[in-house]
């Protein structure tokens, strides 16, 4: 389906069947239905809230603020046709595939190498033997929480392609397999490849956004299937499938596959974005004090960095109370980096503050409906150019309401 019919979808989009999605993913979550319209409906009074109540009914296009986050997550297994195909209808300009390979070094759309066990259902199957770490249930009186490992880098293909995507949420307290998978529900999606991701995405009229994903600490990959192999093979499945360098940004949080592209593939490195990790890994880090940053600004843009894609609350402070951009993102603008962030709707409800990707605002956060107030500093005064998201429909409807076609 062409997105051009977009705009006689909107309604549909938003809150109603996915016309052009699989059966298995057909329709949006009740729960789901109209959220840009119920954010809207819960924010303070005040201009932005008036501007984006304008806007309901109006036609929406794709557009290239939005960014499909492993797809549409929030009502739809991560990395899955179904969510990716939910992502396309709602509007994201661009789709993410994670990108990590099997035994035999296919490149498949998962969030990590070992994440199988909580991303699908293979604990229900025959492949749980080929767990590296088989299920085994909470044991309260040690303190032992219920956990099983299970690794794309241990199936071929063929046993990969056996499964089925299902809500990354387990129980850790639970007693049983089946009580352990129970919060993930019963909704299952169909697995792709990173090769198959990118079909998909262009026939929904998308660009792409894949992320080289890094081993698990302490499971290395055989010598075949480490970087720069990766990161070459995943530049040439865009090569090999005619996709122009223009609509693909690759994404790394390692600083040496940035390099390598721009040496090797110049004309998608100059499109790659650094995931900046600090602010989850380095207990120094401090997005208020540049000296804690390293490297800095200027040695990201010597490396070649065009791209910097930190976390939402890198860039974003309170100052008197009102949401302004942090010392790190003026820094950034200042250096000449375009800026991408990630993610939201992925906290869950906000009325306890948001969890991680609210912490630097946490007491300018009161409740769901505060999304767009976040989202519009980041679009308008941080200057990002886009924005991942968890239910896409959240930021297309911003963009096509707030922001010029194209920004």
């Amino acid at each position: 389906m062409s997105f051009r019919a977009l705009s006689g979808l909107a309604a549909c989009l938003l809150g109603c069947t996915l016309a052009a999605a699989p059966p298995a993913a057909n329709a949006a979550p009740p729960e789901l239905a109209n959220r840009p319209q119920q954010l809207v409906r819960e924010m303070a009074p005040g201009p932005l809230r008036e501007r984006l109540q304008g806007c309901a009914g109006a036609p929406l296009a794709r557009h290239p603020f939005s960014i499909g986050h492993r797809g549409a997550p929030l009502g739809f297994p991560e990395h899955t046709r179904e969510s990716y195909t939910a992502a396309g209808l709602q509007g994201a300009g661009r789709i993410e595939c994670d990108a990590t390979p099997t035994r035999d070094g296919v490149l498949v759309c998962r969030h990590a190498q070992c994440d199988l066990h909580s991303t699908t259902d293979i604990l229900l199957g025959p492949l749980a033997g080929r767990c590296r770490q088989p299920f085994s249930p909470a044991d309260p009186a040690h303190g032992r929480p219920a956990a099983a490992l299970c690794c794309s880098s241990d199936l071929s293909l063929a046993e990969f392609k056996q499964l089925r995507g299902r809500n990354d949420l387990v129980d850790p307290a639970a007693g049983t397999l089946q009580a352990y998978l129970a919060p993930g529900g019963t909704d299952r999606g169909t697995l792709l490849t990173h090769a198959e991701s990118i079909r998909l995405i262009d026939s929904l009229g998308a660009d792409m956004i894949p992320e080289l994903k890094r081993p698990d600490p302490g499971l290395a990959l055989p010598q075949a299937l480490e970087r720069p192999a990766l990161a070459r093979q995943l530049i040439g499945e865009y090569l090999d499938a005619g996709i122009a360098p223009e609509r693909v940004t690759p994404q790394s949080y390692v600083l040496d596959d940035l390099r390598f592209w721009l040496a090797e593939f110049p004309a998608f490195g100059v499109r790659a974005a650094w995931l900046d990790p600090r602010a989850q890994e380095e207990p120094t880090f401090d997005p208020r004090n540049p000296a804690s940053w390293k490297p800095s600004m200027a040695d990201l843009v010597a490396a070649g960095v065009k791209i910097l894609a930190p976390p939402m609350p890198v860039l974003l402070d309170l100052e008197q109370g009102r949401i302004v951009p942090s010392a790190y993102a003026r820094a950034a603008r200042a250096a000449g980096l375009r800026l991408v962030s990630w993610t939201t709707e992925r906290s869950g409800p906000l009325e306890a503050g948001g969890g991680f990707y609210y912490a630097s605002i946490r007491a300018a956060i009161h409740n769901d409906g505060d999304i767009y107030p976040v989202i519009d500093v980041l679009a308008r005064e941080v200057g990002i150019e886009a924005l991942f998201s968890d239910w896409p429909a959240t930021t297309t409807y911003y963009a096509n309401c707030m922001l010029p076609q194209g920004q």
